[in-house]
């Protein structure tokens, strides 16, 4: 007896999580896609989705009334935000339509940079100094005490988008006055220089099941803010910061509830002490094709396999991760000054993709050592530099 299909609701108001839609269609289950209209010429998969319900923007009243007139005639199993800033929103949905999956309180922790970093504090992990900006006396306290510089941070941004580096009393009080009554929207935390990992992974019945370490080569907020090219390689199996960085993560899964899906994490290692800081986390698979870097690298593809995932837990079926595989991978993007760069004399071996996107140019490279990967990425990077880079200012805060 064959099995009945279940109805996947995706929510993603930006164009992303292709692979997810074509892994639930590839497992035999429907698809609905609820996006925004403005991104009706994208690339998705439509032969993987059934059909497409489109908004111009997002209210949340008139989405849920949406949704439940569609829920007449169609009885989802399951809705899934494919992109950061539709976590909370879903949520929101999950609880209104009582639906499994994350609810709002948990989704706080995985989108809210301030609750996120008391969560943390409270359940034991490590984390840079930070206060919320609430209250005028709690703020001085925390310039008196803690010595600058200084990130203020938007609570509920992804990525580098509105962080502000501050070096100064004046100056922070500067930025907090300016910031009028948005600034409980905002926290300021310790700026301390290091080396920024992060953590791509896969979590089931609340344990990590898989898990991949890798470093910013450039970290986002250089990248954003310095308009640098951006960089990550995995970090070297079973060393020190790699072990060390797989028990946090797991801590920082457990700590804020993550029963199944992806998770992309970041942390950040002091310059000056070595010691490993937790700084933030979401409940999807990381961007900046860093999901095709993972996969490059260890065969395991996050937004398949996120997929997989859901429909094993509402089939109640035990699920089985892939063959895993050891090899390092590396990713250099850039801005390009050239709408469709001509990437045809790269030619090493190690190439396994190159980015197809305007005014873009993209490679990531794989191999069984990791000092080659660097070595290439180093040398990629000058080339870029010098015969493609172009740089645009950070955007101050999301569209």
């Amino acid at each position: 007896m064959s099995k009945q299909p279940l109805n996947f609701l995706c929510v993603s108001t930006y164009f992303k999580g292709e692979d997810f839609l074509k892994s639930v269609k590839a497992e035999g289950h429907n698809i609905y896609l609820l996006t925004k209209k403005k991104l009706d010429k994208e690339p998705w998969p439509w032969e993987s989705i059934d059909d497409t319900f489109y908004i111009e923007e997002w209210n949340q009243n008139d989405v849920a009334k949406g949704i439940a007139y569609k829920f007449r005639t169609i009885k989802f199993d399951r809705f899934v935000a494919l992109d950061d800033f539709d976590v909370e929103k879903v949520a929101l949905l999950r609880e209104h339509f009582r639906m499994p999956g994350m609810g709002r309180t948990t989704a706080h922790y995985f989108r809210d940079k301030l609750a996120m970093r008391m969560k943390a504090l409270e359940e034991g992990v490590n984390v840079p100094e930070f206060t919320d900006l609430f209250n005028n006396d709690t703020i001085n306290a925390y310039a008196d005490r803690v010595s600058p510089p200084w990130l203020i941070k938007p609570r509920m941004e992804a990525s580098a988008t509105g962080i502000k580096k501050i070096h100064s009393k004046d100056e922070l009080w500067h930025v907090v006055n300016e910031l009028g009554d948005e600034r409980d929207n905002y926290l300021v935390e310790k700026f301390a220089p290091g080396d920024v990992y992060h953590v791509d992974g896969l979590n089931v019945d609340g344990k990590v099941v898989f898990a991949r370490v890798s470093k910013y080569l450039d970290t986002p907020f250089e990248v954003a803010h310095g308009g640098g090219i951006f960089r990550s390689a995995s970090s070297k199996i079973g060393s020190k910061v790699e072990k060390g960085l797989q028990k946090m993560n797991a801590s920082v899964m457990k700590a804020f509830g993550m029963q199944f899906g992806a998770s992309h994490t970041e942390f950040i290692q002091s310059k000056a002490t070595g010691e490993l800081f937790f700084l933030e986390t979401s409940s999807r698979v990381g961007g900046a094709n860093l999901a095709e870097m993972v996969e490059a690298a260890s065969g395991v593809n996050l937004w398949g396999e996120w997929a997989r995932i859901e429909a094993s837990n509402l089939r109640k079926e035990k699920y089985k991760l892939p063959k895993i595989n050891n090899k390092y991978a590396g990713i250099v993007v850039s801005l390009s000054r050239f709408e469709h760069p001509d990437t045809s004399s790269f030619t090493d071996e190690e190439i396994v993709w190159k980015m197809h996107k305007a005014w873009h140019i993209g490679l990531i490279v794989v191999s069984d050592s990791s000092e080659r990967v660097l070595e290439l990425l180093d040398h990629y990077t000058e080339r870029i530099g010098k015969e493609f880079h172009a740089s645009l200012p950070a955007p101050d805060k999301s569209e």
